[in-house]
């Protein structure tokens, strides 16, 4: 039975590795600190194995974890991640040295813009900016109200544009 269960959960870490890493890279930014978090991730999934009761999709199960560890990763970072940011030249000329940042300097300064984001709001642009969740789906994993989301959503995007007519 042990070597089944290793079986499956090995299929399972394959299977979301890649897409858990983006999405965790997504609200944290660094790639070492994606990779820590994606790390816990799968140890926590791993531990509480037992507990999941497939009343949601494996993926929907996964992706709370990780959305629930990089958010606390970012409590736990926040104050010295103020306190770096303004050491340096800001968070788009960070990425663009950053040797796994492949994009131009437009998508570095979007990646800066919601950064300024808080937490929630930077979450639910990402989910539904990049990976095009339906507000429904982001609900279950977030476990709030669709309205709550279109809200955070819409803020995020005005944030965001004025962000780009001030430092274009």
């Amino acid at each position: 039975m042990e070597v089944n269960r290793r079986k499956d959960f090995s299929d399972i870490v394959k299977k979301y590795s890649e897409p858990l890493y983006w999405k965790i890279r997504r609200i944290v930014l660094t790639h070492d600190d994606a990779n820590d978090i994606l790390q816990n991730v799968f140890i926590k999934a791993w531990n509480n194995l037992d507990d999941f009761k497939n009343k949601s999709k494996i993926s929907t199960w996964l992706y709370r974890i990780a959305v629930n560890e990089s958010l606390d990763f970012l409590r736990r970072q926040h104050q010295s991640v103020s306190l770096n940011m303004e050491c340096d030249n800001g968070i788009a000329s960070h990425l663009l040295a950053d040797r796994y940042f492949d994009g131009d300097h437009t998508q570095a300064l979007l990646q800066e813009a919601i950064s300024t984001l808080p937490d929630v709001q930077r979450l639910v642009f990402n989910l539904r900016y990049y990976d095009e969740m339906k507000y429904s789906e982001m609900s279950v994993l977030l476990d709030t109200s669709e309205g709550s989301l279109k809200a955070s959503y819409h803020i995020a995007v005005k944030k965001i544009t004025e962000y780009f007519k001030t430092h274009d």
